[in-house]
Order: C-alpha cells, then structure tokens, then sequence
C-alpha cells in the first residue's frame, strides 16, 4: 500500500502522513486509531510500545497526549525546536477540516467525525465552531510571539535579530504550515472582536521586526527611509509559504529559513 493510498483512507493529505512517518508533526490519537486500523495492527505497535496488551490499549491510547509541550521554548536556540503541539484531539480535527475544507465549509458533525467523538462529545469541549477557529488562532499568536521572543535572545545586535526574527517566522510558517494557512485565509471569518484582538496581536509581530530593522540600518549606517515597506515585504514572503510549501519537498525548512533571511539580509542592503 503506498503513503498516498494509505492517505487517502484516513482522510488526510500524503504530506501530512509523511510528515507523521518522519517525526515533523504529532497524530491525534483518532488519527492513531484510524492508522492502525488501516494498517492491520495495533496503536501499541504503531508507538512502539509492543508491551502493551489489547486489554490495556485503550486505556493507554485514551490518556495519550496527542501532542507533547515544547519544554523552554523561550531559552535560546529552542525556538528552532519543533515537537508536536500539545493540541485535543477535537482541536487537532478542526484545524485538519478548516485547511482541507475551509472554516465555512467543515461543519461540527464532520469535525467530531474526524476526531472519532460524537457530536455532543464535541460540544462538551467547545461553544461551537467559531470557538474552535479562535483557539486555532490563538494557539498561532501564543506560538509565534513565544518563537520570536526566544529568537531574539539569540540576536547580539540588529542584524541578528533581524536574522533570527526573519527565521523564526520561516520555520513556523512551514513547520505549523496548517496554522499558518489558517491564520492567513480565515481571518475575515472571525468575530468582530476577535479579528480585532488577533489582528492587534500580528501587528505586535510587525512592530518588533520593523523596529530590528530599524535598528540594524542604523547600526550600518544606511538609510531607514523605505525600512517600513521592506518590514512588511519580509514579512509577507514568510507568511506566503503555507502557501505552496511541502514538508516532503526538495527543501527542509531549515534550508528555507536560512534562504529567507538571506533574502531578507539582501532587501536591507545588509547581506
């Protein structure tokens, strides 16, 4: 059975099981279930825990963590870390139906579908649909604000923040490609209030490249007269990569974020 058939039967895309298969991102433990289910085998095996018995699986995969927390995230260097997210499963499935299917296209009957609960499961967990799409983008800010600050440490001066920031960005908007997708094509399905806050939030990301930038013509002694509209021509080539980006494309997202704050060093007259 090749990766995109396999794919396919667990209604996910062969990129998004690749990058299960290789470490890049966690499963939901639905998505486990369905796997296992597809494969012939069991969740135990599947973990690599072939001591588990088929009595004891279901306690064992009921109180799995669909994603593990990533420990000092703000210390230097960990924010070029990426273990999976520590997401519900019900969070886990939204996020997987809003990219596949669009916020006004997934519905919460095919959202508890795909997270393997029932309908009232779901709302147990959450208002309604509206609330899902907002913790989705809630999870986006709180990562990237916690990325870029723990970037920035890494910086001894402007144009090394402007560096750090720059591949800060690159590696969450391919490493996190789904949230980041999210985060670019359904703000305008937010609440006045929140798309408000959120939007708040970005602009707060904007601020603090811009001002590296600043800081780094300065320390060159270059002009900062254009600094704004390259802060924002920076920032928007990082948030296009959800875009067209696959983890199981020719470049790693190192090899991307390297290359962007390359780009990024070259705009400024810095490289």
């Amino acid at each position: 059975m090749s990766l995109r058939t396999t794919a396919q039967r667990i209604g996910v895309s062969a990129a998004t099981l690749s990058a299960i298969e290789t470490g890049k991102t966690g499963a939901s433990v639905a998505r486990l279930r369905s796997l296992a289910a597809e494969l012939g085998t069991t969740v135990a095996w599947l973990i690599g825990d072939q001591r588990t018995t088929a009595s004891s699986e279901l306690r064992a995969t009921a109180s799995l963590p669909t994603k593990s927390p990533a420990p000092g995230a703000d210390a230097p260097d960990a924010w070029r870390e990426f273990p999976p997210l520590d997401i519900d499963p019900v969070l886990a499935a939204a996020i997987d139906s809003f990219v596949e299917t669009g916020y006004h296209g997934a519905t919460m009957r095919s959202i508890a579908a795909r997270a393997g609960m029932s309908v009232p499961g779901v709302y147990h967990h959450y208002r309604d649909k509206q609330d899902l799409l907002v913790r989705a983008l809630d999870l986006t800010m709180d990562e990237l604000h916690r990325r870029i600050r723990a970037a920035r440490l890494d910086g001894a001066n402007g144009r090394e923040r402007v560096t750090r920031v720059v591949e800060a960005l690159a590696l969450f908007h391919t490493h996190h490609r789904e949230l980041a997708f999210i985060g670019a094509s359904e703000m305008r399905s937010l609440n006045p209030t929140d798309r408000d806050r959120i939007t708040r939030s970005r602009n707060e990301i904007q601020y603090i490249l811009d001002a590296d930038i600043d800081t780094a013509l300065t320390e060159s002694n270059r002009s900062t007269a254009h600094a704004r509209d390259a802060g924002r021509a920076i920032a928007t080539m990082c948030t296009a990569l959800p875009q067209w980006f696959r983890l199981d494309g020719p470049s790693s997202p190192e090899q991307i974020a390297t290359t962007y704050a390359d780009f990024a060093l070259g705009l400024l007259g810095l490289a």
